[in-house]
């Protein structure tokens, strides 16, 4: 079976996730969306072929001896994946989320440019990029690190697994390390990577201790350091780092994060009433005087309503934006709902927004 004529084939518009099991036909995900490709079953053998085509002789030792393996794989001219392959019910299966060759603008994704360009634009500190599985973060930092190289003439470090992104130097000088590939782990590489002159870290993600520590560290000492993390929400995001460290140290955390943070980005994406795109929504705190001030002294609610009124600091909550897109007749009301923090509040603001238009 040709593997890159199979994915090209099943690449059409709106597609971000293809899914390979035995006994089963693929799977893909349009726009939010899980569907069957009406491909006739594959059997053991055909998910082998596709799996074992298109990993590396040092991969595929990494995947015997380990039952699942991250990767990416590139099919020159049409896209790039990130590939999970792994075993289930002692069979082989994979997941292929697709990424785009090209780096997209803020303004081509639908993301607020002036406040995204204002934080890329930070000499130093510590900007996240948080969202579930496949709420865009990666993309949107992405972004964020093309407008930097763009604009500035950095040395700029990025420890990824995998890479998803090639980024080509324009002002910057850009080196991007995969894990496993050019260093063995998220920890040496970050290790290392203050040795290596940088003005900008990132880190493809803060999954654990280790690379917390080590996003924080190099925030300290002086960097700009941008990185996604799995959180729901600001924050989430926030409890998320200082929850990663033992109790005796979780006020030294909050003090060290207060010093450093300068932004975090959070995103859900709803889809459009047409239903042809996605729309993301976003969620933004600014490390302000007084937003430092509750970050260390842990004060997560007084936090959430400086956003729900720093508008004049570019900040805003998940359901200030869903109302926005609510208003602008880009997404439903089930969909408004379905993604709000708050329901019920938001339930209310609507029943205004309508009494308005009567």
């Amino acid at each position: 079976m040709n593997v890159p004529e199979l994915l090209q084939t099943m690449l059409k518009k709106g597609i971000s996730d293809i899914h390979f099991k035995v006994g089963s036909p693929p799977s893909i995900r349009i726009n939010g969306k899980l569907v069957s490709t009406g491909f006739e079953s594959f059997t053991s053998k055909h998910i082998e072929e596709i799996a074992y085509g298109l990993l590396s002789k040092e991969q595929k030792e990494i995947f015997d001896a380990e039952d699942e393996i991250d990767m990416s794989y590139g099919l020159e001219g049409v896209s790039r994946f990130r590939v999970n392959i792994y075993r289930q019910r002692g069979t082989v299966a994979l997941t292929l989320r697709v990424v785009p060759l090209k780096v997209k603008t803020f303004e081509e994704l639908n993301l607020p440019a002036n406040i995204l360009k204002k934080l890329a634009e930070e000499p130093r500190g510590l900007i996240l990029f948080a969202g579930i599985t496949g709420a865009g973060k990666t993309t949107t930092m992405n972004a964020v690190l093309d407008y930097i190289n763009e604009s500035f003439a950095y040395k700029i470090v990025t420890i990824e697994d995998p890479i998803e992104y090639f980024h080509k130097d324009k002002k910057s000088f850009i080196s991007q390390r995969e894990v496993g590939a050019d260093t063995k782990s998220f920890g040496r590489g970050l290790k290392y990577v203050l040795r290596q002159d940088p003005d900008v870290v990132c880190i493809g993600e803060m999954r654990d201790f280790e690379a917390i520590s080590a996003g924080l560290t190099a925030a300290e000492t002086g960097h700009l350091v941008l990185s996604t993390i799995h959180t729901m929400d600001t924050v989430q995001t926030m409890d998320r780092i200082v929850d990663a460290y033992p109790p005796h140290q979780q006020h030294q955390v909050r003090l060290a994060l207060s010093n450093v943070v300068k932004g975090i980005i959070a995103q859900r994406l709803i889809p459009t009433i047409k239903g042809d795109i996605r729309l993301p929504a976003t969620e933004i705190l600014i490390g302000t005087s007084l937003v430092k001030k509750n970050i260390s002294e842990g004060k997560s609610a007084e936090i959430y309503k400086l956003m729900e009124q720093g508008e004049y600091y570019g900040m805003r909550t998940f359901d200030n934006d869903i109302i926005k897109l609510y208003k602008d007749k880009k997404i439903t009301l089930e969909d408004a709902l379905e993604n709000a923090t708050n329901p019920d509040d938001l339930m209310l603001k609507v029943k205004g927004i309508d009494r308005e238009e009567k």
